[in-house]
């Protein structure tokens, strides 16, 4: 099993304890996520730390208005490492930073080019910005992962251009029927699952600090919403992800 999209450089305590109990619970393969400069270098060290653990590198949209957002050129260089298998996440928050979107769009854009340079799938952070994200994203023909997925209004736009959604654990909650609606519509090649560890825990470990193990619980969610058995899914996720990240098979 995989966990495609955790911040293990933001969780709590050992990593290898961390990744140990994700082993115990079959989850062998983790990619861990930089957020900026100093949270990709740390990515890349845990890559080359433990097995199973690979990176995607990038400069989120919260930090936009920041000193970072001047420091691509060093992002560019990073992503030359040979542990690296995407770049973001990149995208846009309307919710967390509706007045730094002019900013957002051109990290996104700039990030976006070194994707298209490189021929590295891109991952897309969206919130409160699905029609703005479907815009920036519609000139870019490489693959494209759409993080956490929680806009169902970017469903048809995912649907029509073949983008993979990613699935964390808010499809878990009670109230998140929509997000299970549209889980049930993505094409079975298109589904990823993910913690977006620390944040995000699944319902049944809703409360504590999230973790790559907890993966499972998202996992059962979706397999139920989609009428497939847990074994059926999982085998499929991890096809997937495979594919979508040119990684190698565990």
């Amino acid at each position: 099993m995989i966990d495609t999209h955790a911040h293990l450089d933001a969780c709590g305590g050992d990593p290898g304890e961390l990744l140990a109990r994700a082993r115990a619970a079959r989850v062998v393969r983790v990619v861990t996520i930089g957020t900026g400069i100093d949270s990709c270098r740390r990515a890349l060290e845990l890559a080359d730390t433990y097995d199973g653990v690979s990176a995607a590198l990038g400069i989120d949209p919260h930090r936009a208005a920041s000193a970072e957002a001047g420091r691509v050129d060093e992002l560019h260089d990073l992503l030359a490492h040979p542990r690296v298998v995407a770049v973001g996440e990149t995208g846009l928050d309307g919710y967390h930073g509706a007045e730094t979107l002019g900013e957002q769009r051109a990290l996104l854009d700039a990030q976006l080019a070194l994707a298209d340079d490189l021929g590295l799938p891109v991952v897309i952070h969206s919130r409160a910005a699905s029609g703005q994200t479907a815009r920036a994203l519609a000139p870019f023909r490489g693959t494209v992962v759409l993080h956490c997925f929680s806009e169902p209004e970017l469903l048809e736009a995912a649907l029509e251009r073949g983008y993979y959604a990613s699935f964390a654990g808010n499809v878990t909650y009670p109230n998140a029927g929509a997000l299970r609606d549209a889980a049930a519509r993505i094409p079975a090649d298109r589904i990823l699952a993910e913690t977006d560890s620390p944040y995000l825990a699944p319902q049944p470990v809703r409360g504590r600090p999230n973790e790559p193990a907890n993966v499972v619980h998202t996992l059962a969610a979706l397999a139920a919403a989609r009428g497939e058995t847990i074994e059926e899914l999982e085998a499929r996720i991890d096809e997937n992800a495979t594919r979508a990240f040119g990684l190698d098979r565990p």
